[in-house]
């Protein structure tokens, strides 16, 4: 009989424990103001610091309004994997860019296993910083809007990010990620707004996202495996970028990329790839590009091995970056130049075992044109323009 009590309470103990709610933390318990002018920086963190250090299951919840929040460090390890951040209203960045200007991050998420975003709206009040440094006046670089470093497990829900001083949301260091539903927004003429920039990640996943921005929508960085990038919509912006590669001379490659079902609209590129021209240890290889639709896109198809931006500062080398194993499929679309299919590969490394297959290209409702320096693969399907692998 007493066995059974203390196996009954045990199990009793374990259902509990799997299926009590998760403690609530409400930033406008700790004194977070939604009028979009009191600082809830200090507010926010304490919620997080409950919620890390709870040893159970926690959610940190943000409700409707607008909360000004300075640049913040939500800082693990935490004591338990599960911490859920669910935003109904806004988090606002400071009106004046130089508040968080040479912070380099706003909200800043590192060393942190299993958080969730659900919902919400992040405003970085960018357009000042923009203006600044379009004039070409001395100013601060900006902040990211949202950086996850050296993180494991993170999954964000139907985030929108707008008008981000710097790059939108940013993934470096971290293992099985996953994107869903979300939404960045900035003006086309923004500098480096990239919309979503992962690096030295593994396990990435982005699903249905809209992405219109000054920058590249989505840039992949060296060290980046594994990467799943499904159901995307680009443009204004740069497109879909692995690189800039090649910066460092021992670098990290990029390999297994999948971009499926994506769609570009008046963007400067479409599927790009693009290293410095300088001697370096990196690669990218096991690229599979396929399902895009290109509208009225300046260079849909374009790999850039002698890539140098304004044509400031370049080095003028060749290339030590390797490129292979790169498949193009079902490509179809609009250029704005004639040549819609630009291969500029290096002279030491030449591109090898490059896949057309089923790529339809116009220009002005005419056939494009392609052109390829140092590259080599194989064509299959109608392929237009005419292929010069």
């Amino acid at each position: 009989m007493a066995n059974t009590m203390v196996y009954l309470l045990v199990l009793s103990f374990l259902f509990t424990s799997l299926f009590a709610a998760p403690t609530t933390y409400n930033v406008v318990s700790f004194g977070a103001k939604p009028d979009g002018r009191t600082d809830s920086t200090k507010a926010f963190l304490s919620a997080w610091s409950e919620s890390c250090g709870s040893a159970s299951e926690a959610t940190v919840y943000v409700p409707l309004g607008r909360f000004l929040l300075r640049s913040a460090v939500f800082e693990g390890p935490c004591k338990n994997s599960r911490i859920t951040i669910r935003i109904d209203g806004t988090l606002v960045a400071p009106s004046d860019f130089q508040v968080i200007g040479d912070a380099e991050n706003w909200l800043f998420f590192q060393h942190v296993n299993g958080v969730t975003i659900n919902g919400g709206i992040l405003d970085g009040q960018g357009t000042g910083l923009w203006a600044c440094k379009n004039s070409g006046k001395d100013c601060p670089d900006g902040a990211t809007s949202i950086r996850f470093s050296n993180s494991n497990n993170i999954a964000i829900n139907g985030l929108t990010s707008l008008n981000s001083q710097l790059y939108h949301i940013v993934f470096n260091g971290c293992d099985n990620v996953k994107l869903q539903g979300v939404k960045v927004s900035a003006s086309g003429n923004s500098p480096n707004t990239d919309g979503i920039h992962v690096q030295s990640s593994t396990g990435v996943t982005i699903l249905n996202t809209k992405i219109s921005t000054g920058d590249d929508c989505v840039s992949i960085g060296p060290g980046t495996t594994n990467l799943w990038i499904e159901n995307v919509a680009c443009g204004p912006g740069h497109g879909i970028s692995i690189g800039s590669l090649g910066k460092n001379a021992n670098e990290a490659g990029v390999q297994n990329v999948t971009v499926t079902t994506a769609t570009f609209t008046g963007s400067q590129n479409g599927l790009r790839i693009k290293s410095w021209g300088r001697l370096s240890t990196g690669f990218a290889r096991n690229i599979l590009f396929q399902h895009a639709t290109m509208n009225n896109v300046k260079n849909p198809i374009i790999i850039d091995q002698h890539y140098c931006p304004h044509n400031r500062g370049c080095p003028g080398q060749v290339s030590g970056v390797k490129i292979s194993d790169v498949t193009y499929r079902d490509i179809h679309g609009t250029s704005t130049t004639k040549i819609a299919v630009k291969f500029d590969c290096s002279s030491k490394y030449p591109c090898s075992r490059i896949k057309l297959e089923d790529v339809k290209l116009t220009y002005n409702n005419q056939p494009a044109a392609a052109s390829c320096s140092n590259a080599g693969g194989s064509v299959s399907g109608v392929v237009q323009p005419n292929s010069c692998l």
